[in-house]
Order: structure tokens, then C-alpha cells, then sequence
């Protein structure tokens, strides 16, 4: 059975943007079982940047860019049962040691309840900002999560790569999950990527592929697992739905249109299907009704 996952973002704009409505759709998906929330990320967005990306969803000076760790410790604080996640985490921005005591905190506050999405970035800009190297990102964010692993499931724990490097250092409190903290990939679907995939036992977190190519990118990253000597069938697969559906001559959104890629998805093999709340919901009203529309794929 498929789980379900609602992306948060853009969805204060049906609070006439306060922030706090987020944290009551939160509350609201955590009531009615859906079983993951995800928010994603950028640090900052330059005007050159954001001119390079045709077709990018926001504009450039979008207001919505809440730092993601910070948005999803508010919202474990008020759920109970739900998964927190990202789609994605843009993780090289951070280093190594902060990005791992920043999830073993939100693993302490959620009582185990973090699965996270790390992606290596696409904005030059961004990285240049911080003096972080572009270049070479992809190996940088491996390297992360063998460091963050270490950190998570001793103390004191030493590593040493090319990016970062620590000896016997103590980072505490240890995360519940500890070892079994969950991670995903989004990245493009390329050999390296799902090379790089399987040899860290991560999860595959692409986004708005389509579904021909979804299936396509989902057997090549099982069959990675399975040429590296992991259950291709442990490897965790997230697919997304296009966040711009087509809108009736009034401005609605047919949620029978907007939806239909769901089955399609689901047939590719994913394990989660997320969505956007915003702008498939035009009202308050509109958005329990559209959880519920969504969840019925569980049963699929």
C-alpha cells in the first residue's frame, strides 16, 4: 500500500500568510493519517539564479522560504504521529556537524518521527553567497551522510573525509532512530547518482518526473541496490505530483484531472506519494476535503 505524504509548501497563502496555518494543516493531516509531511528549501535566492532556471514555480522574491529544520521542529511540536521530512533539504549549504545535531534534535523532539530528503543544490549563486564550493557538492552531501551517521550512532564518534573531518567528538543528545535514521536522495536519475544511492543505503526522492521516466529511474535505482547487495525492495521511493495542475475557466482546480497522474505514479513503483495542499485548494474549506481525496489512494 502506497503511503501518502502532503508538501506544506506555499500553504500560509490561504492564511492570508501567517505561518501559524501551516502548523494547523499539519495538525490536520497528523488527525486524519497521513503519513508524512514534507517542507523544502532554499537559504537565499539570487535574481541571477532565478533567471538561469526557466519554468522554476516561485518567483524569485517569493516570501515563502521558511528555513525548513526550523518550520518541521514547530510542527513536531504539535503532532503526535506523523512523519517529518523534506523534498528537499538542500544539505551542502550546511556543514556536516550542525546538519546532524540539527535532525538528532528534531529526532529527540519528534520522539523518532524523521525521515529526511537531502538534495545537492542547483543555484551556483547560492553556494558562492556562503563561499561553498559548487563543485563537487554531490560527493560533499555522500559525505554528509556517512558523517551524520556516525554522529547519530556513537559517541564519541571521529570520521574523516574529503569535506569534513572530526575526531572524537561528543553530539549529544544521540537521536532515537540513531542507525536506523532515514534518508533520501533527490537527485537526478543518473548511473553515478544511483551508484551513490546504493552504496549509502539511501532512499530516492526525484521530482516531477513523468511517470514513463519515473518507472524507468525507479528500476534502475532497484536494480543498484540489488547489484550492490541490498533488498532492492527496502530502497524507499517518494514521487511527486506536478504542482500545477490545470484550472477550469473559473479558477478551480478538477481534482479528478489534477489527480490522475496519482495511479499512474503509483504503477511506477513509488512508496510515497506526495502532494501540494496549495494550488489544488483555493479556500480553508477546500483543504480537508482534498487531504481526504488524496489519502483514498492508500487503499490503491
Amino acid at each position: 500500500m502506497v503511503k501518502v505524504g502532503i508538501k506544506l509548501m506555499k500553504t500560509q497563502e490561504l492564511f492570508g500568510g501567517d505561518i501559524r496555518g501551516v502548523l494547523e494543516v499539519a495538525k490536520l493531516c497528523d488527525r486524519k493519517g497521513v503519513d508524512e509531511i514534507h517542507v523544502c528549501d532554499h537559504v537565499a535566492m539570487s535574481a541571477e539564479g532565478h533567471a538561469s532556471r526557466p519554468g522554476f514555480p516561485y518567483p524569485a522574491d517569493y516570501d515563502g522560504w521558511y528555513e525548513p529544520m526550523g518550520l518541521l521542529h514547530a510542527v513536531a511540536a504539535v503532532t503526535e504521529r506523523i512523519t517529518l521530512s523534506s523534498h528537499i533539504l538542500v544539505a551542502p549549504m550546511r556543514p556536516a556537524i550542525l546538519l546532524a545535531k540539527q535532525i538528532a534534535t528534531l529526532d529527540v523532539l519528534s520522539n523518532g518521527r524523521v525521515d529526511i530528503g537531502f538534495g545537492a543544490g542547483w543555484q551556483k549563486q547560492e553556494f558562492d553567497a556562503e563561499s561553498i564550493p559548487f563543485e563537487g557538492r554531490f560527493g560533499a552531501m555522500c559525505e554528509q551522510v556517512e558523517a551524520c551517521r556516525e554522529l547519530w550512532s556513537k559517541s564519541p564518534a571521529s570520521y574523516k573525509g574529503k569535506t569534513v573531518e572530526f575526531k572524537d567528538f561528543y553530539s549529544l543528545p544521540l537521536p532515537p532512530q540513531r542507525d536506523k535514521m532515514r534518508i533520501s536522495f533527490g537527485v537526478p536519475g543518473t548511473p553515478r547518482n544511483f551508484e551513490r544511492i546504493a552504496r549509502l543505503g539511501v532512499g530516492y526522492c526525484p521530482s516531477f518526473h513523468s511517470p514513463g521516466d519515473l518507472a524507468e529511474n525507479v528500476w534502475a535505482a532497484r536494480a543498484a541496490y540489488a547489484a550492490a547487495g541490498r533488498d532492492p525492495r527496502s530502497l524507499k521511493v517518494t514521487g511527486e505530483l506536478t504542482m500545477n495542475p490545470e484550472r477550469e475557466t473559473d479558477g478551480t482546480v478538477n481534482w479528478d484531472k489534477a489527480l490522475a497522474e496519482a495511479p499512474k505514479l503509483i504503477a511506477a513503483d513509488i512508496d510515497v506519494l506526495i502532494t501540494h495542499i496549495v494550488p489544488h485548494c483555493r479556500t480553508q474549506a477546500d483543504i480537508e476535503p482534498f487531504v481526504d481525496r488524496v489519502l483514498a489512494f492508500r487503499k490503491g
